[in-house]
């Protein structure tokens, strides 16, 4: 099985060199690194020129979109395998060897990641807790029930052959990762989970970087599920999956949002319900990613629940009410963090 790991980079001069390292420092060598260098202004070129011939770099003129550097960059791959990932993320040096195994089942078309975040300040705190909390429950819950909802994007493997054949990029949602899965979903494919097959990523250390991230995954959500609303008549389990997060977002939301307006009093009630929770989340979260000041998080974490319940809702209007699509992708601003 020849396997390729797939790197689209944009102005990635803080983190390539990590992320080319990781690829090369893995316990079962990758058989291919292709390395798309978008139209870069910073030092992302140079800094790629000193691997020689132990990646192989395609230059694009800026296309100013992840999708379409990955589309350019999915010619130049050879691999049976193909892994997507970041030019900001960290693959642990185990990755290829458990995607190798999760791709023994031949019915197997992708195999899903265990996503962390590099830690840098509070924000990327509340980031590690999300995900400590998302994969390790409804992760969980939906591989084993045949709906896993995303391939995360810093950390998914496919079927080249499978992918070039029926899975082109249609560029019509800016969160491509999504839109993947969903078709994987449509084709009968299995998506497999794999908690072992870490990567560690930098999420957004400002908050205007994180409004701008959760505006596009959000919008990307919603173009997602207007998209291929009908997979739910064909999966029952995806189905309900979709309902219950995206139902469950909504009347979140409209409780953040609206309570307080109708009175203070039930809205501080459900703030304190919201800390108990959150606090048992967070003794769940420090526990399984052995981080013990991910127990602090649940209090800054009520800013960033207040923040996703606006966004939520705010796309929701844009796209799904007054159909004004969004597919502008944006570059995050990167930051020096130590790994």
């Amino acid at each position: 099985m020849k396997i390729s790991i797939l790197i689209p980079a944009h102005n990635e001069e803080l983190g390539i060199e990590k992320t080319v390292n990781s690829c090369l420092n893995q316990t079962r060598p990758a058989d291919e690194i292709v390395v798309v260098n978008d139209g870069s202004t910073d030092r992302t070129p140079q800094l790629l020129k000193q691997y020689g011939n132990k990646i192989k770099v395609v230059h694009t003129p800026g296309l100013g979109n992840k999708s379409f550097a990955q589309e350019e960059g999915l010619k130049h791959v050879t691999g049976d395998i193909f892994i997507a990932t970041d030019g900001d993320t960290i693959l642990d040096p185990n990755f290829v060897k458990y995607v190798e195994e999760g791709f023994q089942n031949p019915d197997v078309g992708a195999v899903a990641g265990y996503v962390r975040s590099l830690p840098y300040n509070w924000l990327t705190a509340c980031r590690a807790f999300e995900y400590a909390v998302g994969q390790h429950l409804h992760k969980i819950a939906q591989h084993y029930t045949d709906s896993l909802f995303v391939i995360p994007g810093a950390a998914g493997a496919f079927r080249t052959k499978l992918f070039k054949t029926y899975i082109p990029f249609e560029h019509d949602t800016l969160t491509e990762d999504l839109d993947f899965t969903y078709r994987l979903h449509r084709m009968g494919h299995i998506v497999h989970f794999d908690r072992r097959a870490i990567v560690y990523t930098q999420d957004p250390a400002t908050l205007k970087v994180y409004v701008n991230q959760m505006r596009r995954w959000f919008a990307g959500g919603w173009q997602c599920l207007m998209k291929h609303w009908d997979i739910m008549l064909k999966k029952p389990n995806m189905a309900y999956e979709l309902a219950l997060m995206y139902s469950e977002g909504i009347f979140f939301a409209l409780f953040v949002l609206v309570l307080p307006i109708l009175s203070l009093k039930l809205f501080g009630l459900f703030i304190l319900a919201y800390l108990g929770i959150a606090t048992a989340f967070a003794i769940l979260a420090a526990y399984v990613e052995k981080r013990p000041w991910l127990l602090l998080v649940p209090i800054p974490y009520l800013l960033i629940a207040i923040i996703n319940s606006y966004v939520f809702i705010e796309q929701f209007i844009k796209e799904v009410i007054i159909r004004k699509k969004h597919l502008r992708w944006y570059h995050p601003d990167r930051v020096a963090i130590n790994s």
